[in-house]
């Protein structure tokens, strides 16, 4: 009907509640009284809408975010079972997740079932699970440590009932997470300029869909710095008169906007020679800390992915280069 909608922050309407009387009380009128003056005063912002291919990597990267927590929260119970059942297997196997560990599990779990067991039939068992599979030296090992464990003898068979469980929620997690993660690179090259973002050395698929997706389109933003805000990564400073306090990131936007620019940051400083070379030149020749220099370079990045989603440009490793190495 022609009208204009806009959002409030809750935040902000809790923090102006006691200007209207001057008390901590609250109700539905007092609320309304509240956000209907922050309307007229300004204290708004505006919404932002975003086509169906954004909208999808949003509700995509939400999905993956509930089937990753489901699948760590399903290793670490793997890895309580074999603390209490069988915890000389990371004798043999560092990583319970390993392929070799999760055959191992599957095929004999518990310490009592190896030890009338030979080598060869550990193998042979491996190799019915596994295309590459650990030799006699491993089945050896496997089997010398299972003569000595330690691990618990009682109530046996509901603990194997308690792994076939687990070993079920665990490979649930893995195939639902293969397929959103499938579905996630399939939407992405509808994204105009998400070819050439994803032509910066360091930058994944599932990063940059988790950026996008909580952002939205990027050429819609002014500025690097209109990011960063939208993200909650601004600047925020309290002092009063000769007093100065700690400068902080508010923190007051998306959270995953917040952790995907983080992560992505770090993939570019470890893989990115051009923010590897920033990192180092910001550690060793200005002296910054070394968090203080990774907050920098994600300011520098949401300049790079708005500059690029806007003038629709390639991305140019020489405008990315510390000042010292260009005068070289």
């Amino acid at each position: 009907q022609d009208i204009e909608v806009v959002t409030v922050n809750p935040h902000l309407v809790k923090r102006n509640k006691e200007n209207r009387d001057n008390t901590q009380s609250k109700s539905d009128k007092k609320d309304a009284l509240v956000i209907a003056d922050m309307v007229k005063n300004g204290y708004y912002a505006f919404v932002r809408d975003t086509s169906e291919s954004f909208e999808k990597l949003r509700v995509l990267m939400s999905n993956r975010d509930v089937i990753v927590k489901r699948l760590v929260s399903s290793i670490n119970q793997l890895n309580r079972w074999v603390d209490i059942v069988f915890p000389e297997l990371r004798q043999v196997f560092k990583d319970i997740t390993a392929k070799g560990a999760i055959a191992t599990l599957r095929l004999f779990p518990s310490p009592m079932e190896l030890g009338s067991m030979k080598p060869e039939e550990i193998v042979a068992g491996w190799k019915l699970l596994m295309k590459r599979q650990p030799g006699l030296k491993k089945a050896y090992l496997l089997l010398n440590v299972a003569r000595k464990s330690v691990g618990t003898r009682q109530a046996l068979e509901a603990y194997k009932f308690h792994l076939e469980q687990l070993l079920e929620e665990y490979d649930l997690a893995i195939q639902q997470l293969e397929r959103v993660e499938l579905a996630i690179k399939d939407e992405l090259p509808k994204i105009p300029f998400a070819n050439k973002l994803l032509m910066i050395k360091g930058i994944s698929e599932i990063s940059l869909a988790g950026i996008l997706g909580e952002a939205g389109d990027l050429s819609g933003f002014s500025h690097g710095n209109s990011l960063l805000r939208h993200a909650g990564l601004h600047l925020a400073e309290a002092s009063s008169g000769k007093w100065k306090g700690q400068i902080i990131i508010s923190k007051r936007g998306r959270s995953r906007l917040r952790r995907f620019l983080y992560l992505a940051t770090m993939s570019l400083v470890m893989n990115n020679p051009e923010f590897k070379a920033l990192h180092s030149n910001n550690v060793k020749v200005k002296k910054m800390k070394k968090m203080k220099s990774i907050m920098k370079l994600i300011g520098k990045l949401a300049r790079i992915f708005v500059g690029i989603a806007r003038k629709n440009e390639a991305y140019c490793a020489k405008k990315v280069q510390p000042l010292t190495e260009l005068a070289a």
